[in-house]
Parts: C-alpha cells; sequence; structure tokens
C-alpha cells in the first residue's frame, strides 16, 4: 500500500453488536479525519466503510481489531479499493 487515498471495507465479526462498536467507530474515523459510514448487518457483523488517506485508513483498520470496551473481535475482512470521494463526513446506520 502506498501513500494517498484510498476506500476500505471492514467487516468486524465476533460480539460486535450491543456493545457500542458503531459509535465507537463513529468516533474514532471522526477523530482521524475519515468519511464513511458503520452499520450492523443481519449476521451479527458490523460494516465499516471508510475512505481518506490510506495511513489513518490503516489505523482505523487496526482499531478495528480490538474495538471498544466490551466488543470481542474475532476476525475483521478487509477489502481495499480506489479512493471515490463519496462520504462528506462519517456517519452511523
Amino acid at each position: 500500500m502506498g501513500s494517498g487515498k484510498a476506500q476500505v471495507r471492514l467487516i468486524v465479526h465476533g460480539r460486535v453488536q450491543g456493545v457500542g462498536f458503531r459509535f465507537a467507530t463513529l468516533h474514532e474515523a471522526r477523530r482521524l479525519g475519515l468519511g464513511g459510514t458503520v452499520r450492523n448487518l443481519a449476521d451479527g457483523t458490523v460494516e465499516i466503510r471508510a475512505e481518506g488517506e490510506r495511513a489513518k485508513l490503516a489505523m482505523l483498520a487496526a482499531w478495528a481489531h480490538q474495538g471498544p470496551r466490551g466488543a470481542r473481535v474475532t476476525k475483521v475482512e478487509e477489502e481495499w479499493s480506489e479512493y471515490g470521494g463519496n462520504w462528506q463526513g462519517f456517519e452511523v446506520h
């Protein structure tokens, strides 16, 4: 991974719903200056879609492997793609 901007989709597995994961992600992504969304999926996972500086996305991905207090992350799927300029801010859905 080089420098510049990119987009990443993270699927976070484990005990990640009902533990404040989405709002902790919102705080972390805003702290890093990233745009995107986070939402619970029907299968019990959390989906994070974010874009911005590649290094800051890597920091968010590393954070997602731990998550907030109370979460128990077992796996994070990462799918990197080109920057799209799709989001101005970061939102919880």
